[in-house]
């Protein structure tokens, strides 16, 4: 099989630490690199199948999502008591503070 030759620049130290690495292993740097590419590849590879299927249907999701007509704007008069007293303590989770006027929004 014909080989391919491919160059790659990098600093003098990294450089040093590659050989180090690739003489440990055994391995001329050549074949240091394409055992370490060649790895990478199978796990990236590895986990782009492991994940097709959930980032399909977060396409497909999105894909429904933006042929939506856009919601309608709820003003604090359309909430119950117990739904304001929700959306509350969800902005105090957020942010952290039980003063509405640190909320964004809100006047100080």
């Amino acid at each position: 099989m014909a080989k391919t030759r491919i160059s790659i620049s990098l600093d003098r130290d990294h450089a040093e630490r590659i050989r180090e690495h690739a003489e440990r292993a055994g391995m001329d740097v050549s074949a240091y690199l394409v055992n370490a590419a060649t790895r990478q590849m199978a796990e990236a590879e590895a986990a782009e199948a492991q994940f097709a299927r959930i980032d399909a249907m977060i396409a497909a999701a999105e894909a429904e999502a933006a042929e939506l007509p856009p919601l309608r704007e709820v003003a604090d008069d359309d909430l119950t008591e117990e739904e304001r007293r929700e959306v509350a303590e969800a902005m105090d989770l957020i942010y952290g503070n039980d003063s509405p006027a640190s909320r964004p929004g809100n006047a100080a």
